[in-house]
């Protein structure tokens, strides 16, 4: 879809101006056909043909970020970031850019399903919480429909806003996605509730993961007192304090285990586990697989 949502744009904005403002081409790795998440085969030409006359060169990557190393790929990005080719990255895209080493000095995003693998493999990073991000010459955005605000921006700068909604509203894309927008629904949506301490409990237990905060932390953050905290937790979530915040660190473990390129124990660390053996039971208590065959299932 992300894909998708980054190219079509592009081919409806030619046949809307009736010529060729846009000629798109498919790089890969080494050329030949590439297969999508979907399974859909593209031709592509090898990325070493990639040349400084392009006007920008997007990485589209999903899966697990770990298995995207490729010098080839990363050799050209920073030959092109050399030449002054704008470079973008969709969906877990900026993971490669990173990677190659051509976002050290740039503001950028990346799908939040894969912001905690770049964070933990490039700590001096930091992707902002946002749709898309355009800082100068590098073009980021988190995957899905973003690709269609982002674009959207793009041929807006290119043709202006007039031409840009002609081209949106041939998808239906009639609410234009601001670039600072969440990329998620907002945890009252997500967990269903919406009492302001209980929001600031669980705002902080997602933002405290590697040293897991106490419950009289958690309360004292929340403005209420842990009794307090405990008839919130058990009255609008079903659950103690303790259970939903392992459940966090957990979902973030196996986030890392199935994009990262840590090994079991720097997962376990960078989650609050006491052990790399309590952070096992724990998988397999959950998920029915240790921490590495759910490593391999999810690769």
């Amino acid at each position: 879809m992300s894909f998708a949502s980054a190219a079509e744009p592009l081919r409806a904005a030619n046949l809307l101006a009736g010529r060729a403002l846009y000629r798109i081409r498919h790089f890969g790795a080494e050329g030949g056909n590439v297969a999508s998440s979907s399974g859909i085969g593209i031709e592509t030409e090898p990325i070493r043909d990639a040349s400084p006359e392009l006007s920008a060169l997007f990485v589209c990557a999903g899966g697990r970020p770990a298995g995207w190393a490729s010098p080839e790929v990363h050799s050209a990005l920073r030959r092109l970031s050399r030449s002054g080719t704008r470079l973008g990255g969709i969906s877990g895209g900026a993971f490669v850019l990173a990677a190659a080493g051509v976002l050290f000095d740039r503001d950028f995003t990346i799908h939040w399903e894969h912001a905690a693998a770049l964070k933990e493999t490039f700590p001096e990073l930091s992707p902002r919480q946002a749709r898309y991000v355009l800082d100068r010459d590098r073009l980021t955005c988190g995957g899905g429909v973003a690709p269609l605000d982002m674009m959207h921006a793009l041929i807006s700068e290119r043709m202006g806003s007039a031409f840009a909604r002609r081209v949106s509203d041939w998808f239906l894309h009639t609410e234009i996605g601001e670039a600072s927008a969440p990329q998620r629904a907002a945890l009252a949506e997500r967990y269903g509730v919406h009492r302001p301490p209980l929001l600031a409990a669980l705002e902080r237990m997602e933002a405290v993961i590697e040293a897991p905060l106490s419950r009289a932390e958690i309360a004292r953050y929340a403005g209420v007192s842990p009794r307090q905290l405990d008839r919130l937790f058990a009255g609008h979530l079903g659950r103690s304090v303790a259970d939903v915040y392992r459940e966090i660190r957990l979902r973030h473990a196996i986030r890392l285990l199935r994009q990262s390129p840590l090994d079991i124990s720097q997962v376990a660390l960078a989650t609050g586990f006491a052990s790399p053996s309590h952070f096992a039971r724990t998988v397999r208590a959950a998920t029915g697989l240790s921490p590495s065959g759910l490593r391999r299932a999810g690769g």
